[in-house]
């Protein structure tokens, strides 16, 4: 289309990070146009393993029910994580027995595995009916800002044609090679590249599932003389993909160094398909079965947070700031959690109730979170598939709940209680309603109806008081008007039962106090009980 379009903000880049802004942002009212290289979504499974808290966004975006049901169609409910010297071999270490114990204590969802190429459609779909534009097979050529906004030429990959898309804000969701990230010299920072990694994409003439035995599990790691990855195998147990992070007896003590000067982690220099089936049948177990290579992706292992994730009008998010190996499934459910983060920030901004300061706010609370998800996913490559980089390396590990469900943010968009420095993430059980925290997830029912904390607030600010805090109702409605910001403000007790009585307790109030819950579900505020100024 030739000329010059208009757009409150331009999305550069298509895929899980990229359509979900798109309908976040959609789901506030912001209308986008997202330009991506690619004819369409991912045809590859990558980012198959969700955590609670992005699939707690897509419950937002009205995608739970279908997302749960695509999953389950592909993979075996609540598999878990081991290690194994071979499918058919012994079992090493178990991580998880099963994906989704305890989960009922934190979130109203479960942990999905679920292939992107699945996904990304959903979200798509969810984008366009939000209002989002999407032009696949359509490259960012150049882009500048000024004052005002952003400038970006585009052009057409089929035809060549080029047009100029005006933007208010740009987001940078173009991947770990972000060419946007590159024109801004935004450097990376981080334990850098640490394998050139495969993705063996395959299907058995064989059923794999007399290996698996009774082991319920989602990811095999795999740890032999031959190979150092993992596995995903589909839920008919004829085929999925290995991954292949590193070739050789790693485990000999003459083996140091690291990439790039270590010759088995170069896994896909001249790789071969006679190789990937040498390589299958190792992981296997089984000499000589029958498998065909369908595909083979070639990768970097990487470990990289970009050193600010704002330039002016320009933000970055997903891959394009910061990088992780797939070990604890953190990169494409951090990046989701950076457009849950953006989306509301943006909206607020553009409609006029917030100002421009609050877009500071992005990197003030996400390059905390992407550098420490890029330190625990280096530490779980360190500790489950390469431990010759040297356990000292790495920093301690973080249990999943708390990377998942009690990281947390700290700025001015958060009211501390005191001025002590605050942790970037705490257990979701300790947690209690603490401002920068994630809201703690109770059952609570409104007009018969049961449903999560996590749930109301539903796109704007919602205040929630303990049974005696009425006046903080009150007094939270009339700044809402003053301010012209939509509030839902809420007495438990009386607009919304708490039939466990547990609302006051899990949210560290009396029964006078009240917390402040953002639109993205993180607490702002909170009064342990009734003040004096209420209003």
């Amino acid at each position: 289309m030739p000329g010059q379009a208009e757009t409150p903000v331009l999305v550069v880049g298509g895929s899980l990070v990229g359509l979900s802004t798109a309908a976040l942002l959609g789901a506030h009212g912001v209308e986008c146009v997202v330009v991506e290289r690619h004819s369409g979504t991912a045809i590859h499974p990558r980012a198959g393993h969700f955590q609670l808290r992005t699939i707690e966004i897509l419950r937002s975006l009205g995608l739970e029910e279908e997302v749960r049901r695509l999953s389950a169609e592909s993979y075996p409910p609540g598999g878990g994580i081991n290690n194994v010297e071979s499918l058919a071999g012994r079992e090493i270490a178990s991580y998880f027995t099963d994906l989704n114990a305890g989960v009922e204590e934190f979130s109203p969802t479960i942990r999905l595995f679920l292939d992107q190429d699945a996904l990304e459609p959903l979200i798509c779909a969810r984008a366009e009916e939000l209002g989002a534009t999407l032009a696949y097979g359509t490259e960012l050529v150049s882009f500048e800002q000024d004052a005002d906004g952003v400038t970006a030429a585009v052009r057409d990959l089929e035809s060549g044609e080029e047009r100029t898309i005006r933007a208010q804000y740009l987001v940078a969701a173009d991947g770990n090679r972000s060419g946007v990230r590159a024109s801004l010299g935004i450097a990376m920072r981080g334990y850098g590249v640490l394998s050139d990694s495969i993705t063996i994409y395959f299907r058995s003439e064989w059923d794999l599932e007399p290996l698996v035995r009774e082991r319920n599990q989602g990811v095999s790691y795999v740890t032999n003389s031959v190979l150092r990855g993992f596995f995903r195998l589909n839920r008919r147990m004829n085929g999925g993909f290995l991954v292949v992070n590193l070739v050789g007896d790693t485990a000999r003590p003459e083996i140091v160094g690291a990439y790039p000067s270590a010759p088995w982690a170069s896994v896909a220099e001249g790789v071969t398909e006679e190789r990937c089936l040498e390589l299958l049948r190792a992981a296997i177990g089984v000499p000589g079965m029958p498998l065909v290579v369908e595909d083979v992706a070639t990768w970097r292992a990487t470990a990289e947070s970009a050193e600010r994730y704002r330039e002016g009008r320009v933000f970055l998010a997903g891959d394009a700031a910061h990088v992780v190996p797939p070990n604890g499934g953190f990169g494409g459910n951090t990046g989701v959690q950076d457009a849950h983060n953006l989306a509301w920030k943006l909206a607020y901004v553009l409609r006029g109730r917030a100002g421009p300061a609050l877009l500071d706010t992005y990197d003030q609370e996400r390059r905390p979170i992407g550098e420490l998800t890029v330190d625990q996913a280096y530490a779980r490559y360190v500790n489950r598939v390469a431990p010759y980089l040297g356990l000292e390396t790495a920093k301690p590990l973080v249990d999943d709940f708390t990377m998942e469900v009690g990281y947390r943010y700290d700025s001015p968009a958060i009211l501390r209680e005191d001025a002590a420095e605050q942790p970037v993430h705490e257990h979701p059980r300790d947690s209690r309603g603490r401002p920068g925290s994630r809201v703690p997830h109770l059952f609570l029912e409104r007009n018969g109806v049961r449903l999560s904390t996590v749930d109301l607030p539903a796109g704007r600010p919602v205040l929630l008081a303990a049974s005696g805090g009425g006046e903080w109702c009150t007094s939270a409605r009339a700044a809402a008007d003053a301010l012209g910001v939509e509030l839902d403000a809420y007495l438990v007790g009386r607009d919304l039962a708490d039939p466990g009585g547990r609302f006051a307790e899990a949210f560290g109030l009396t029964p006078s106090g009240a917390v402040l819950v953002r639109p993205d579900d993180f607490v702002g505020w909170r009064a342990k009980q009734l003040e004096p100024d209420a209003d």
